[in-house]
């Protein structure tokens, strides 16, 4: 195999790969005889067939794949004796169309990941805000939990159905006339007021009493999933088949027991416990902000820009898709555009931090045992069932680069433990609302995995224009059909970092998936008139479907 290099400027390389045509052959050679044995032919004994005929009938197949496979294994002997470690995947192209007997020249360019300096975790400073659970917080959650668990009696005949009250329903929708796939649902049930339905059909249905047939009126979004439903008036045929009316749940241990708990103490313990989880969890995001913040002030080095730019695409993306459910898509799309070298220097920023964080890992033995990396399968494969669940652990196992992205936020993780463990460390107390005050005090700036401003989802708050927003690992949703408006609920953000531990090529970073699972409305066939919530999944190639 000859090498020839005929690209060197900063991390980017380019080479042109010559492999012999000998080398090739005799690739073939081997392949006939493997397949020698198995292959059956009128007029020969079994294994009997000559290698000519063999090479007839099947020549072209064993060519490309001893071809296919003598690139592969001369690409990566080229990484390996020129010390390339790839940022993301080498691009390898045959400089001419290739012909049996003659050498195969192959173009190979990839980007190197950098030689990451010396780390600077010295004189780490570090402040730990920290909150003690709230009483007042905590009734304010019983009152939620009572609200939500509302006890519906059946009305009488004449009672018209009010806001607060919940409509069983019929409904077929209709576009010019027409029934379209997906708008038919029966006994579907539907709490008026609740804005799960597109704008102006529970109002429509205010006032209707059991047994009556109203033609609901109404125009989908512009913004709707489905492609074919956008801006489209509608009409919807509804019967209500019983209206129901909430009684009022009374704060106590007979409560208490409806959620499966003893009493109504044991509820307020667990609630003042999960309070004290979402807490700490609160101050730790703060606290690895911070850190993140005095490690990107001390390293500047070059990052790949391929990686770059794989990561400000994803930011945008995301921020689009955010954008595509604003009151004013358009004027939000705009604004991304303008803040678009904001977000490219945001990309950069996440890489660096990424590859910087790694080095730190590698260069103090952190390390993701295969127990905790078995407990990750676990945990993601509970996600599916039967033979879905099967084909994710075998895609985990048989994909370096998804197990990846698996292993990442916890090795992430890790990393930011032993850093603190580093850390001069002082505390301060403070008030829930002055730390969720300093973790969204950056107006403008993109949140997301590696820039150390994870606010976790339950005290995210919603951004008023999408490119002051957070940007979130979903793509855009699946094509609803009915009276449902879908809109995109937040999704934790995947994280990038990149685990590469034992000098492994870092994992290309690949686009969020959506797996979708819709809420169970109490309908028999109602096609989800509810919103759906996007569980961000990540992978470098397309996992099992997960079963809905």
């Amino acid at each position: 195999m000859k090498t020839v290099e005929t690209e060197n400027q900063g991390l980017k390389r380019a080479f042109m790969l010559t492999i012999p045509a000998e080398d090739i052959e005799a690739r073939v050679d081997k392949e006939v005889k493997r397949l020698a044995p198995q292959v059956r032919m009128p007029g020969f004994r079994p294994g009997k067939v000559p290698p000519n005929l063999i090479r007839k009938m099947h020549g072209d197949q064993i060519q490309a794949e001893a071809l296919n496979t003598a690139v592969q294994e001369g690409v990566q002997q080229l990484l390996q004796e020129q010390n390339v470690r790839p940022a993301l995947q080498p691009e390898v192209a045959l400089k001419d169309e290739y012909k049996p007997g003659q050498d195969a020249e192959i173009e190979v360019r990839v980007e190197a990941l950098p030689d990451v300096p010396t780390p600077q975790i010295g004189n780490l400073k570090i402040e730990r805000l920290t909150v003690e659970p709230d009483d007042k917080a905590v009734d304010e959650q019983l009152q939620q939990l009572a609200a939500q668990s509302k006890r519906w009696t059946e009305a009488p005949k004449k009672h018209a159905a009010a806001i607060g009250d919940l409509a069983v329903m019929d409904f077929v929708g209709s576009v010019d006339g027409k029934e379209f796939p997906g708008g038919t649902g029966e006994d579907m049930q539907i709490e008026l007021g609740s804005g799960r339905l597109i704008p102006g059909f529970e109002d429509q249905l205010v006032g209707a009493k059991a047994g009556d047939k109203r033609d609901v009126k109404v125009t989908f979004p512009e913004n709707y999933p489905a492609e074919d439903l956008k801006g489209k008036a509608a009409t919807f045929a509804v019967t209500v088949k019983t209206v129901k009316t909430a009684g009022e749940n009374a704060i106590d241990d007979e409560f208490a027991k409806t959620l499966g708990l003893e009493s109504l103490d044991k509820l307020r313990e667990v609630l003042r416990d999960q309070q004290t989880q979402e807490l700490n969890g609160l101050t730790r995001t703060h606290m690895k902000r911070r850190l993140l913040d005095q490690l990107a002030e001390r390293h500047d080095f070059q990052v790949p820009e391929s990686m770059v730019e794989a990561e400000y695409q994803n930011i945008l993306n995301q921020l689009r898709h955010e954008a595509s459910h604003e009151a004013d898509p358009q004027a939000a799309l705009a604004e991304i555009e303008q803040d678009a070298a904001e977000y490219r220097d945001i990309a950069e920023r996440r890489v660096r931090l990424g590859l910087l964080l790694s080095e730190i890992g590698a260069a103090n033995g952190v390390q993701v045992t295969d127990q905790e990396m078995n407990r990750l399968v676990a945990q993601a494969a509970s996600q599916y069932q039967g033979k879905d669940r099967e084909a994710f652990i075998r895609y985990i196992q048989q994909q370096p680069m998804a197990a990846a992205q698996l292993r990442a936020p916890l090795y992430e993780d890790k990393v930011v433990d032993f850093l603190f463990s580093k850390a001069e460390i002082t505390d301060r107390k403070a008030t829930r609302s002055e730390l969720e005050a300093d973790l969204e005090s950056e107006e403008g700036h993109v949140h997301g995995p590696g820039c150390g401003h994870d606010v976790p989802e339950a005290k995210a708050k919603p951004a008023k224009k999408a490119a002051k927003g957070k940007a979130k690992a979903a793509e855009p949703e699946q094509p609803a059909k009915g009276p449902v408006e879908k809109t995109a609920d937040k999704p934790k953000a995947a994280k990038p970092l990149k685990d590469a531990p034992e000098g492994k090529p870092a994992a290309k970073k690949a686009e969020a998936k959506p797996a979708m699972a819709e809420a169970k409305p109490a309908a028999k066939k109602a096609t989800a008139p509810t919103k759906v919530e996007a569980k961000a999944k990540t992978s470098t190639k397309k996992a099992p479907a997960k079963k809905k």
